[in-house]
């Protein structure tokens, strides 16, 4: 049995997707795994990217997309009424639903999947995060400095493994960024021979090539 490492952050419709996805992606396969919440805007700072939704013309075709891919595998996606929004009540609400030390389980993260990315609602407005709340039953205060610190060492082992974007799964060592990237991630867990070989370690190698100043 593998183990996998699922690193999302609920702001990304493409975790949404993924997260639902998943079970069917990787179905007939032994594994078990680790549903461990991150904030994307930690990356993003760290590797000097903008998210997808401050570009604006980005944002636009990552809204067509994501809801096209929805329509296409099924999933009922809609756009919340702000978006970019400020995740860490969530993050933090998600990781306080489990006990310390551990990680959330696949229920408790579409209950925060779904509160953001069903109806079309706002992700933060009070009554429903209070409403959220209630439901989940969060075992530890999620605004303690244990859960707060929590977040920011998922951040920080993230950052460490080489992650710049959700979801990223990770097996072996290897990291599989994106909705997209779910065939590759069966493909391994299946044995194909391409990832034992040398043709994973040679398509990433470093090339000289052209750097803005």
């Amino acid at each position: 049995m593998k183990q996998l490492d699922f690193w999302f952050d609920p702001i990304s419709p493409y975790a949404w997707l993924a997260f639902e996805r998943l079970p069917q992606a990787l179905e007939g396969l032994s594994y078990s795994i680790d549903y461990r919440p991150l904030l994307f805007a930690g990356l993003l700072q760290n590797w000097g990217q903008k998210g997808p939704a401050e570009i604006e013309p980005k944002r636009a075709w990552t809204f067509r997309q994501v809801a096209w891919l929805g329509h296409l595998q099924g999933t009922p996606i809609d756009t919340p009424a702000q978006h970019p929004f400020n995740p860490l009540a969530l993050l933090r609400l998600l990781l306080a639903s489990a006990p310390e030390g551990r990680t959330p389980n696949r229920q408790q993260c579409e209950q925060v999947l779904r509160h953001v990315w069903i109806g079309g609602a706002d992700a933060n407005d009070p009554d429903r995060l209070a409403a959220l709340q209630a439901e989940l039953r969060p075992p530890r205060d999620p605004a303690s400095d244990d859960v707060k610190q929590q977040l920011k060492t998922h951040t920080a082992q993230a950052l460490q493994l080489g992650i710049f974007g959700v979801p990223t799964i990770a097996v072996d060592g290897r990291l599989f960024w994106g909705l997209d990237a779910l065939p590759m991630v069966a493909a391994c867990l299946r044995g194909d021979p391409w990832f034992d070989g040398p043709a994973w370690d040679e398509a990433g190698a470093p090339r000289p090539g052209v750097r803005r100043a």
